[in-house]
């Protein structure tokens, strides 16, 4: 890797290399890091704010009612949909130290991509939003799924707002289609269940499947990508250096997490990345909502901001986005999609900040690539591997092309997925591990 003429653009105290591993499973990151900044923010969503050690008490009250009440075993595959509440981190790290794998599920979908992504991935159990819930119902008959726990817009935001927040939501604009589930459980019910029982903790390898995160991939057809607690802790590892420009060292920062934690870049860097360094997440429910998004930024002095191209966009067109405080922004990072000049320029002239571009895919936890974040990005590529990444061109007969020459994008490294769940994984890589991402590209000088 040492020929590699990107190793000589790396940010500035930026290793080539990520070591071994820091943790032994994703649980154990969560906990140390719950410990360290116990009475600090972790989440704050509607007005409502979340402590790390209020994360990790109730996240294992789940665990044991997955564990003890339900009969969950380890390796048993549990699916999450819902957008960006407090409950999400809760569920996740909750499954996770049950021994469990999370089914990460797009709330939009169809009863029909539910249906097909459930029975693939064979859950045994859905944790699902009461918005969502009757487009469960239709296919419950046709799941393996013996397990429905349904959770309300306002379940972790304390009795009085809670039940405002309900009302507003299922009587005023009628955004809960009436459903019927019998035998569901509601996920308040499941906490406080959880916390009269006691959870025996299963011993988890790195090896171990942490999620399986649903992806078209270059089909079209909907596959489960798996990935172990090694391939998303070695991916923590690699995004903690590159982020270091972002961070203060008084873990004072704040990140705006708009895009939904479903979604493998928000739950890995936004999720995991920022709980591991202490950083405050403000998680937006509904970044539909430009208006309303504007209003809530209004109340922070955020320091970073995740997103993607439409949502940057958008959010520059309206005229309240001008108003907002930016002296605390250090930067955003786009990612999913390609970011336009003009969108990257206009956002540096409103917000004092740059805009730099990643890119990865579900398949590789998601970061392959990304623009420094020390202000030498390259505006309209996707910047430089990651470290312990290697990244090049090949034909479509495996051979690897010579700088400057267009073909897909292949890469290897701690990150990729083993291969997706239950496919024949045959001319997913190239030989020597290369995975192929189906994406085209040309590798420049630098």
């Amino acid at each position: 890797m040492k020929d590699f003429p990107w190793f000589r653009h790396y940010p500035a105290g930026t290793p080539h290399e990520i070591g071994p591993l820091e943790y032994t499973s994703l649980v154990e990151l969560f906990e140390t890091a719950s410990k360290k900044y116990s009475d600090r923010t972790a989440f704050e969503n509607l007005g409502v704010k979340i402590t790390f050690s209020e994360v990790d008490r109730l996240s294992t009250c789940f665990a044991a009612y997955l564990q003890v009440e339900l009969g969950l075993k380890k390796g048993d595959r549990i699916a999450i949909q819902m957008p960006n509440l407090l409950q999400f981190p809760v569920a996740f790290i909750g499954a996770l130290k049950a021994g469990l794998i999370v089914v990460n599920t797009n709330p939009l979908y169809t009863p029909r991509e539910m249906e097909h992504q459930f029975k693939d991935a064979g859950v045994t159990a859905v944790l699902i939003l009461s918005n969502f819930a009757s487009h469960l119902q239709t296919i419950l008959p046709h799941l393996p799924a013996k397990h429905i726990i349904v959770t309300q817009m306002g379940d972790m935001l304390g009795t009085v707002k809670g039940l405002l927040v309900d009302v507003v939501v299922k009587y005023i604009k009628r955004l809960v289609p009436s459903f019927h589930i019998p035998n569901a459980v509601s996920f308040k019910s499941a906490l406080k269940k959880g916390a009269r029982l006691t959870l025996s903790r299963p011993s988890i390898d790195p090896e171990d499947l942490a999620v399986l995160q649903y992806t078209g991939g270059t089909t079209g057809i909907a596959k489960g990508a798996q990935l172990s607690h090694r391939n998303i802790i070695a991916h923590n590892q690699m995004i903690t250096h590159w982020f270091k420009p972002y961070m203060t060292k008084d873990h004072k920062d704040i990140v705006i997490t708009a895009i939904p934690m479903y979604h493998i870049f928000a739950l890995t860097v936004n999720g995991i990345l920022m709980y591991y360094t202490g950083v405050k997440n403000v998680l937006i429910t509904n970044p539909r909502d430009i208006p309303g998004f504007c209003k809530e930024l209004k109340k922070h002095k955020f320091t970073i901001i995740t997103g993607v191209n439409t949502l940057f966009n958008g959010l520059l067109h309206n005229p309240e986005f001008g108003k907002i405080d930016f002296s605390a922004l250090k930067g955003a990072v786009a990612g999913a999609m390609a970011v336009q000049d003009a969108v990257a320029r206009r956002w540096k002239e409103v917000t004092g900040s740059i805009l730099v571009e990643g890119y990865g895919l579900s398949e590789t936890s998601p970061v392959l690539c990304c623009n420094p974040l020390d202000g030498t990005q390259r505006p309209g590529t996707i910047g430089i591997p990651m470290p312990s990444t290697e990244v090049a061109i090949f034909d479509d007969n495996g051979n690897q092309l010579a700088q400057g020459e267009a073909g897909e994008i292949c890469a290897r490294g701690p990150q990729v997925m083993r291969g997706y769940w239950q496919q024949d994984n045959a001319g997913v890589f190239f030989d020597g591990g290369w995975f192929r991402t189906g994406d085209i590209g040309i590798m420049d000088q630098d």
